[in-house]
Parts: structure tokens; sequence; C-alpha cells
């Protein structure tokens, strides 16, 4: 079978050598020969996809494409930004440009050369073949939800329920004295599943003043530790920074001592030290504070607590019934599959994680002959209870992967071990890297989410949390498919993660092999401080919490990364101070950018970037606004520009491209911003926030709010007021849902519209989510006239309104309903009951309306209608039910 990251590596090349093929004229003829000899290679790689190949031979020739395709890439990739710079100069310039013609001869002779690899490459082996086995069905183009089968339901636990019975019976238990509670078991056994489950117990909140989540892991710092604690009960952590350990465990147990009873959950803890230095943090008040621990180790665990929470493995039956809801849903295995199923359930060992791997590569396919298959790999990989036997069950699933995704899942490994990853994050990265390749009829944003689908559903990625729609918000890797992740791009060259050896030195000595490089933040002041020069590099990430900046870099540190990668493509260190430079104002070919800053601008040269795809840059300045300097309209390929602050726009000038801009998202806009011209060259906008002083917007000075038409194929729109007090009402236009016809999702800050202006939302026939916060309506009533037929979630967090009056009618389709500090409140409409959707409530801090709420579950449940009532604090009602 044709290397995934290979055919990837190729698909890239053809690309680039398209893209530039023009704009290097001297060279264009050994160029287009090279185009030509690319896309016989890849026609190559296609058909080599259908056979599979373990062979020496192979996998000798996926490491000599690998380095003749780096070779091409390195030298178009040099060329074309002194070509752009060439290009940019006057005529009598471009003359005078003598070097220029020698640039141009010597990338002839080198692409030549290169050509003439590649046609050797190709035509040595097209003799090599593989034994046929049986061809896996190719995944086309992306299919809806309900071609997939069942997907995105919540975790579903299989044998877990008793066990977390015990482990929060010894949390709740009387004892005033501290204690620590450890979950022990071999990896994959789902210790942090269970501890999930644990910490999202609604009867913890009850129990528990404050119940906060530390993911700890082997390459920890206590420091680290202890900021992430920290932050639960600050949100000024930046603050203690520079705060030795000692002191910031006296921090933080002078916060818990004010409060009440605490629970931590620490998972993935590898040292007794760290229990040590926990147990700093809680004073001796005799509150009964808790500790929950997760670890494979029984030696610390026992140190712990002479007697931990082992975790049992899955009996042959509920293997088998893991097995079924993971490749099922809600449907019932097939009876010709029952026996099959059995039998590769009972081989897993009783591990949830060999379970569920193995039930991802059994989904969607109901064939007797793939079962029967699956079940003889099974054996081959059983070695009882052992990491061993678990890894080569994910590398079975992997292999079952479609080709294109199996690169995409190998990258999710660049994030750090126990990282909660955004879903727009990797999607956006998986596009600038060039994982994605256009499909018809669809854009690279929707193909990159049905592939995040398409992991989680396989159960190769944890999902984490949802948004309001359901969809992906934050998704994980299970440990050991992070380790199977990191090692198998590290052999495959996808990407090498920096480390520092014995001798504090950082390898980073082939050029081939690390072409990408993630680094930890700790190792970061080392690594920059040898003074790198690494021009092969395309992409370099610093991942960290948003709670841990990173600390004691100069500005001299920062401007080495600039220098020390030219070529670079993807630049994601949003955890340090970034600051900009000359030399970082010559990185042409940035796809991708993330960075954080005291910036109050972005500056011209930003628009040479003519790649960038996307910007997200979040400033510490004092000022109100970002001045957007750089011409960004025509910046071609900018899709997602996000900033924390609002944007200040330029209008399009004389130079601007005819073309219209690729813009999807602008988050977040000033609203003085929104000029009839902007959003009308921004036209495909699906995502757009505008955040600042909303009145001379919403009056349509200059057009205001009405430009918003210019926008037909919005979908989320965000409209946040910065000022306290207006002098007049706001009113929405009459004319509002034609403006945003197109919207789906809405979130109104403080605009303080009355309440009587909610009828004209009622009239958007697509809206679905609509969210309410910070007296976005003003009055003490709201009685509305219209319904809202597609709307599934209603969001309403610190509104001043007493009295709501509606019934099924208003909201024919509601299925989730989340009130916030809406003391005010009197009650929740009892006739919200009669939705037959309406399966989940939320209040938090709206005790009048308790009673009300809990009537309505009471009215669900005596119809037997699974509904979910969950009530913040919970001294405010009885305990929620589900």
């Amino acid at each position: 079978m044709a290397d995934a990251v290979v055919n990837f590596l190729v698909e890239n090349l053809l690309q680039l050598l398209t893209d530039n093929v023009k704009l290097i004229g001297g060279a264009k003829g050994e160029l287009e020969n090279l185009l030509k000899e690319v896309q016989h290679l890849k026609g190559f790689l296609d058909d080599a996809a259908k056979l599979p190949s373990d062979s020496e031979q192979w996998k000798v020739l996926v490491e000599e494409i690998q380095k003749t395709v780096h070779t091409a890439e390195d030298a178009v990739d040099k060329f074309v930004v002194q070509a752009k710079l060439h290009k940019e100069k006057s005529k009598v310039g471009r003359i005078l440009d003598v070097g220029h013609l020698a640039t141009v001869r010597n990338l002839a002779a080198e692409v030549k050369g290169i050509h003439e690899q590649v046609k050797e490459l190709r035509q040595n082996n097209q003799a090599l073949q593989a034994r046929p086995t049986l061809e896996l069905p190719k995944k086309g183009a992306p299919e809806t939800t309900d071609q997939q089968g069942p997907a995105l339901e919540d975790d579903e636990v299989v044998g877990f329920d008793e066990e977390a019975d015990k482990v929060i019976k010894r949390l709740v238990k009387e004892s005033k004295d501290l204690d620590i509670i450890p979950v022990v078991g071999m990896p994959g056994l789902g210790k942090t599943t269970l501890a999930r489950k644990i910490y999202n117990d609604p009867q913890l909140s009850y129990e528990f003043f404050g119940v906060h989540w530390v993911y700890v892991g082997q390459s920890y710092k206590i420091k680290d530790v202890f900021l992430n604690i920290l932050k639960f009960f600050t949100r000024r952590t930046e603050d203690y920074q520079h705060e030795d350990v000692d002191a910031l465990a006296k921090v933080i147990a002078g916060f818990i001592k004010k409060g009440g009873r605490c629970l931590i959950c620490l998972d993935d803890v590898w040292e007794t030290k760290v229990i040590d230095y926990v147990k700093k943090v809680f004073p001796e008040n005799e509150k009964g504070h808790r500790v929950m621990m997760t670890t494979r180790d029984k030696v610390l665990a026992t140190y712990a607590n002479p007697e931990p929470h082992d975790l049992k493995f899955l009996t042959p039956k509920e293997s088998f019934e893991l097995l079924v809801k993971r490749v099922f849903g809600k449907k019932s295995c097939p009876n010709d599959l029952v026996g099959h199923g059995e039998s590769i359930a009972g081989k897993c060992g009783g591990v949830p994680l060999a379970v569920v791997v193995i039930a991802g590569a059994l989904r969607g396919r109901p064939n007797t002959s793939d079962w029967i298959r699956v079940e003889r790999n099974v054996v081959q990989h059983l070695y009882m209870n052992s990491e061993e036997s678990c890894l080569k069950f994910v590398e079975m699933s992997y292999d079952h992967l479609p080709q294109e995704v199996q690169t995409c899942f190998l990258y999710c490994g660049v994030f750090p071990r126990g990282f909660d990853i955004p879903s727009w994050k990797v999607i956006r990265l998986w596009i600038a890297e060039g994982l994605i390749k256009p499909q018809e009829s669809y854009t690279l944003e929707e193909i990159a989410e049905f592939y995040l689908n398409d992991l989680i559903n396989r159960n190769l990625v944890i999902l984490q949390q949802k948004r309001s729609d359901g969809q992906i918000k934050t998704c994980r890797l299970h440990d050991m498919l992070h380790q199977f992740c990191k090692k198998e791009a590290s052999n495959k060259w996808l990407f090498q993660e920096v480390c520092l050896t014995p001798d504090q030195t950082i390898p980073m000595e082939d050029p081939n092999k690390s072409r990408r490089l993630c680094i930890q933040p700790s190792n970061l002041k080392d690594f920059l401080s040898k003074k790198p020069s690494a021009e092969h590099v395309r992409s370099f990430y610093c991942f960290s919490s948003k709670e841990k900046q990173i600390s004691g870099l100069t500005p001299n540190d920062i401007k080495l990364i600039h220098k020390a990668f030219p070529l670079v493509r993807v630049l994601d260190v949003e955890s340090l101070k970034f600051l900009f430079s000359k030399d970082f104002n010559q990185l042409f070919h940035l796809r991708y950018i993330a960075i954080s800053g005291d910036f109050n601008a972005i500056p011209l040269t930003f628009g040479k970037f003519w790649n960038l795809q996307t910007l997200i840059l979040n400033t510490s300045t004092s000022e109100s606004t970002l001045d957007v300097k750089a011409d960004i309209w025509n910046m071609l390929q900018l899709r997602h520009l996000h900033t924390n602050i609002p944007a200040k726009l330029q209008p399009p000038t004389a130079t601007t491209s005819g073309k219209a801009s690729c813009l999807q998202t602008l988050c977040m806009v000033a609203p003085e911003s929104c000029e009839k011209e902007v959003l009308a060259k921004a036209c495909h906008l699906k995502k757009l926030s505008i955040r600042g002083q909303m009145a001379a917007f919403l009056g349509a000075y200059k057009g205001g709010i009405n430009n918003l038409e210019e926008l037909k194929c919005l979908e989320q729109l965000k409209l946040l007021n910065d000022v306290l007090y207006m002098n007049k009402a706001p009113h929405l236009p009459p004319t509002f849902s034609q403006l945003v016809r197109t919207v789906k999702k809405l979130t109104l800050t403080n605009t303080r519209f009355a309440w009587s202006e909610a009828d004209k939302l009622g009239q958007l026939e697509s809206l679905e989510i609509l969210k309410f916060k910070e007296n976005a309506f003003a009055g003490d009533s709201w009685k509305p006239k219209m319904g809202f037929s597609a709307l599934r979630v209603l969001w309403i967090e610190r509104a001043e309104f007493e009295t709501w009056e509606a019934s099924e009618h208003n909201f024919p389709v509601l299925r989730n309903l989340v009130l916030m500090s809406c003391d005010k409140l009197d009650a929740v409409p009892f006739e919200l009951a009669n939705i037959s959707n309406l399966h989940e409530m939320r209040l938090e801090n709206t005790s009048k309306a308790v009673k009300s709420a809990t009537d309505i579950l009471e009215s669900k449940t005596s119809k037997s209608i699974k509904f979910i009532l969950t009530i913040f604090p919970p001294e405010a009602g009885s305990k929620p039910t589900q």
C-alpha cells in the first residue's frame, strides 16, 4: 500500500509546481517537465495504494521519494521568494537585477537534475508488485451524518457504573481528614475515562465547593501543576508566574482555606513527589478535602493510599456490549455477526481501549468477511493484557483508515500529551499543512470536519466537549494513541518532537526527518540558545495552555525563531510573547500564524504574506481596537482572521484585486469597519463577530447594520455592545430577518433591545442557536408572539426579566434551554414541557425558577421521556435528575 505521508508529500509538490510554474519564467521549461514527471509519480502511488507491501524494497523507495520531494520543495520554495521580490521591483530594477538571472539558471539546472531523479525512481520501480488483498472500500465525498450511522453520541461507558459508585462513595464519605483515592490500572484500561465520569457526576457538585481537573503527565513541572490548580481560584494567574513552588502552595492553601470542601483530580501521575507537593496545598481545617488521581504504577498508588482502587478488566459480556455500542450505536448487532463479535470482544483481554479501537475498524463494515478478517488479526496480536497488544490493535485500526485520514490522525500527535485540542485549531492546521485536498461541492473546512468526525466515530480520537449545536468543540488523544501517533509520525518523517538529550543537546541533524518541529515550552529557551539554523523546517509548534505563558525569553530569543526557519509555513507559538522583526517580514511562505504579544496593529508588511490562510493574533495592548494596516483584500488565500479585540479594517483601495476575498471567519471587527464596500469584498464570510459601540451601527449610520445584506453565506453572527449606557433604546431594523436570512447561530450581548424586538428574530427561518447575554434584551416580561420554527438551542444569560410566557408553539423543536444568572425570573413556562424535542435544561443562579423547572422534569419523566435537568448551585433545589 502506498504510504499516506509520501502520497501527501507528492500531492503538495504537485500543487506547489502548478501554482508557481508561471512565476518562474527562466526555468519554466524545466519546471513543466518536472511537473509532468511528478504527475506520473502520483499516478504510480495511487496504483500502489491498492496493494499492500511490507517489503524492504518498498520502504527504501518510500524514503527515496521523500528525499527527492524535499529537495524539489526546497529548490522551488527558495526560488519563489526571490522571484516574488524580483517581480515587485520596478522595470529598471528588474533589468539591473543581474543576480536574478544567475539564480534562474542555477534553479533550471537543479530542477533538471531532480527531474532525472524522479524519472529514474519511477522507471526503476515499475515492476514493484505486492500480494493482492481484499480491497477496502475507498471513501468518496463527505457523507451526511445519517449515512455515517451513529455519530457524536455522548460517550457510553460500559461496565464502569459500579466502579464509579465505589470511588464516589470513598470520595464523599464523612471523614474530615484529607484523603487521596488513587485509581490504578494498566494502559488502556480506562483510568481517565472512569475519572472523567466521576468528575462529571452531579453528586460531586453538591458534596464539594470546588471540583478541579489537572493533567500531570510524565514531563510535568510542579510549578505548572500548581499554576493549573491556581487558575480555578483566580483568573489573574500571571500575577503568580514568578513565585516559587512553596509560595504557590501557600497561595493555593489560602484560597482553599477560605472556601468549602475541595476535590482535586490529578490525571496521569508518575512520581511520588507530585503527591507530596499537592498535599501541601490543603490546610488542616478538617473540611474533608479529597484528591482523586490516576496512575498506572501500583507502587505509586499504594504510596498515596494503602488501599487504592484497582480498576477491573471488562468481562467478555461487557466487552461485547461495548463493541456493539461503538460499532452500531443504538442498533443491535446483526445475528450473523454476533458469534464473530463475541469472539473478537473476548480476545481483547477485557481492555476497553482494545475493544473501542477494534470497533473503529469494524464500524460501517457489515460484511461477514470483514469481521472474520479482523477476528484473525486480533488473534495474531493477542498478548493478554499487555501494552504491546494494545498498540498492535491501534495499528490494525490505523491500517483500516482511508489513506487521506491516516495522515490527519498521525498529525494529532503534534499536540502535547493530555492536551485538549480545539476542533477549529486542528482543522485550520490540517488545511495549512496541505493534508486536506479539495473535493467538489465542499469547502476544505467541511472536508476536515468530516475527517475529524470520522476519527471520533472510529474511537481513535476522544470527544471531550461539544458545542451548543452538538458538534465537536474539543477532543484529545488517549495516551497510548498519542504514543502511537508520535512514533509512527517520526518513522514516516511527518513531524519530530524536539527533546533535550542527556548531554543537553537537541538533535535535529537530518533535514528530511525534521520538516515539522514541535517543542515543549520548557525546552524552548535551551533550543533557541543553540542559535538553530534550519532552512528545511516548514512548521514550528510550541503549544501550551493560556495559563502557562512562557517567561524568561528575551526579544533577541524571539527573533532567533524568525531567523532559524526562513521557509516556515506554519508558526503556532501563542504561548510566548511575540514581536515582529525584519526577518519575520521575510517569511513569505507563511500559511498559518498563531501569536500573542503587545500589538496595537497588524503591520503593513503582513500584506506580503501572499500564502497566509489563517491569522490568530492575541494582544495585551490597552488600546480598544487593533489597527489592521495590511491590505488584507490583496491576501487572496486568507480564510480566517481571529483577534481578541476588535480589528479596524481598511476599505478596499484602487490597487485592490478585483477578486472577492476568501475570508470565511472575521472575529472580531469594529462596527465602524462594517462599511458596504468592506462587506461586499468579504462576501463569502460564514462567521462574523462585531464588537464595539453599536449605537451608530444599529442606527444604520453609513449603512451600518443594513450592510449585512452583502453577506449571502453568513451562518454565525455575534453583536457585542461595549457601551454600558445608551441615550435611547436601540432597535433592530424591520428588515433584519432579510439582512441575515442565512444565519444559523446568533449571539447578542448587552444590546438592550426591548423584548418585543425579539419577535423579529423569530422570522429567521434558518436560526438554530440563539444566545442572549448580558442584558441583550431589557424589560420585565417576554411574551413572544412569533414562533422560532428551527430553534434548537436557547441560551439566556444575565437577563432582568421577571415573567416569561411561551408555549410549544413558540419553540416547536427546542432541544436545549440554558438560563444563567436570571435571578429575577419567577418561572420557566410550564408549557415548554409539551415540546417533544426538549431533552435538556440547565439553570445556574436562577433560583426563583427552580420549582417550575422541576415541575417540567416531573412532567417529562411521568411520560417516560429522557430529560436532563441541571441546577447550580445545588442548594437552590433538589438533586438534579436524569
